[in-house]
């Protein structure tokens, strides 16, 4: 593997709407971000990735972007962006920002402009069609947001225009040299101001099959999942390639895809040595226990299905590249709550999972507030929702039979508000995240969870956040786990998750996934206890009993 600056550094993920609001208007705000860069640096932080701060309505929370040269005067201004660069460069952190290429907003000046000539150069840059009322849509695919992919073009009943997401989110049509121009240009525009690189959302989704056709419903909308589409559709590397060679390979630029559905055989391609992208997240773990009929069928993942998706993603990248690994993101629940049993949110289980996650070979990707061990939020009433998906499939719900109560309970649990509650800082009005009205409700649990309270204390999770992160910094360790092989030890104990990091040193990471104590059998002696969050290692011979939820790192 070729050495990169950016494989021993830790990445931490800001939802700015979300993080620190520094002006009272109760919307997280990019002079926040710059006030928390010491705090960040503390931590061990060296890679930020901002979710979007470009110009939107935010129909999709800012996915939706209506000019990709502006920051919204809602997060701040372009001095303000250019300063968080500077700043953060001065303490050692690269700045990611959001690239949103599937989609642009409705309200973007290219989508206006098509609207006004959609045969003209502008109505190229979408996927725009004759249309009349009566007539079959081109195709039956099911946008990720609910209904048909398609909608009727604004100012125009005779054509229509095609929406992987939202209706205010149109699809840009990546099969037109023109349209793929101006996206380089504006990348590198970017990337000439000084970013350190991208993180780049829903990117398979670029290449369409085409022509459109029909693929056998799979529910009772008469629609089919618009994944059924990418299984089929060939041909997203040559874009994918050419966007690596005009953007990201020129500026040795950090790159991290959201990449779901690509093609058996492709991995090397996308983040091998010469991939289109440094890395790319790992969703293995987030994609198990789902249903296609809807969230209302989900079920969180056993720990012996959270420890078999783990293995095998790093089994599959083996001497191929770095996944990015995360527990949670901004369009997932959190992770202690989605992974961990029911009821078991003990501060001990808390730091469990969070060192199974990040003790893997990758790129480690905090979320923010995971340093603190936040929760999924409580909702009472359908009307506390904002997410769009969730919106979407608690109507799914309530078509399957479900009442409201029901419906609201089955999608609680998977709703992306529970990442976008605000960053409890401390326990006063506010949680230290604005003096104003926050933009939505904090998790009432924030006099409980927050970092004031848990910065003076040594046995924190965050404290023990650092802990990792220092060790994967370390002089003596680095060089295992940042590039030490992952190989499964007694894979076969259940409701145990232990590997081993083996490069210049053997380390042996373990987890007991369960509250009940167990034994596990030690492969040598033990040379060094590196990390655990118990106080004790209880040991007799070659047998370490673990107590429920005890981590360990240990140098065998």
């Amino acid at each position: 593997m070729k050495r990169k600056w950016w494989h021993g550094k830790t990445a931490y993920q800001i939802y700015p709407k979300s993080f620190c609001d520094s002006n009272g208007d109760g919307i997280g705000d990019l002079r926040g971000v710059i006030g928390k860069l010491d705090y960040l640096q503390e931590l061990g932080v060296e890679i930020v990735w901002l979710s979007p701060v470009y110009c939107s309505p935010l129909a999709d929370q800012g996915y939706d972007i209506s000019d990709y040269y502006n920051i919204d005067p809602r997060f701040g201004t372009m001095a303000d962006m250019d300063e968080l660069i500077a700043e953060g460069k001065r303490r050692g952190i690269s700045i990611v920002m959001d690239l949103v290429v599937n989609h642009c907003s409705d309200e973007h000046e290219w989508f206006r402009k098509a609207c006004e000539d959609p045969d003209g150069y502008y109505g190229q840059f979408f996927y725009i069609r004759d249309w009349h009322e009566g007539e079959k849509l081109p195709c039956n695919w099911r946008s990720y947001f609910g209904g048909p992919c398609w909608d009727l073009l604004p100012g125009h009943t005779d054509k229509i225009y095609f929406h992987a997401f939202h209706k205010k989110q149109p699809d840009l049509n990546w099969e037109n040299p023109e349209l793929r121009r101006e996206v380089y240009k504006m990348i590198n525009w970017w990337l000439d101001k000084g970013l350190g690189g991208f993180r780049i959302d829903a990117i398979i989704n670029i290449k369409k099959l085409l022509p459109f056709q029909d693929f056998p419903a799979d529910r009772d909308d008469g629609l089919c999942a618009i994944r059924r589409m990418l299984e089929k559709a060939e041909g997203v590397n040559v874009f994918l390639r050419e966007m690596a060679e005009e953007t990201f390979r020129r500026y040795d630029a950090f790159s991290v895809g959201e990449v779901f559905d690509e093609k058996t055989g492709d991995l090397p391609l996308i983040i091998g040595d010469d991939g289109y992208f440094s890395s790319m997240f790992d969703f293995a773990e987030h994609v198990l226990a789902r249903d296609p009929r809807g969230w209302y069928a989900w079920r969180c993942p056993t720990a012996e299905e959270y420890k078999a998706a783990c293995f095998g993603a790093q089994a599959r990248s083996a001497g191929v590249g770095f996944l990015s690994n995360i527990i949670e993101n901004h369009d997932e629940p959190r992770g202690v709550s989605h992974y961990l049993p029911e009821g078991e949110h003990s501060e001990t289980a808390k730091k469990m999972l969070g060192g199974l996650n990040f003790m893997l070979r990758g790129l480690p990707f905090l979320y923010q507030g995971q340093e603190i061990g936040m929760e999924n939020t409580v909702f009472t009433d359908i009307a506390q929702v904002d997410d769009i998906n969730t919106l979407d499939e608690y109507r799914v719900a309530r078509r399957a039979g479900l009442t409201d109560a029901e419906a609201l309970a089955a999608v609680a649990p998977f709703s992306r508000d529970n990442a976008r509650t605000p960053v409890q800082w401390d326990g006063g009005p506010g949680a230290g995240f604005t003096t104003g009205t926050p933009w939505l409700p904090l998790n009432p649990n924030y006099t409980r969870i927050n970092l004031a309270e848990q910065r003076g204390r040594a046995d924190s999770v965050y404290h023990f956040y650092r802990a990792l992160i220092a060790l994967r910094r370390s002089e003596t360790y680095a060089e295992t786990v940042v590039y030490g092989e992952t190989l499964p030890y007694r894979p076969e104990q259940e409701n145990l998750m232990a590997y081993y990091r083996k490069g210049e040193r053997t380390l042996l990471v373990a987890g007991n996934f369960q509250k009940e104590a167990q034994d596990m059998p030690l492969p040598g002696p033990v040379k060094a206890v590196l990390l655990n969050n118990l106080q004790e290692l209880k040991q007799e011979g070659d047998l370490v009993h673990l107590e429920g939820f005890q981590f360990l790192v240990l140098e065998v």
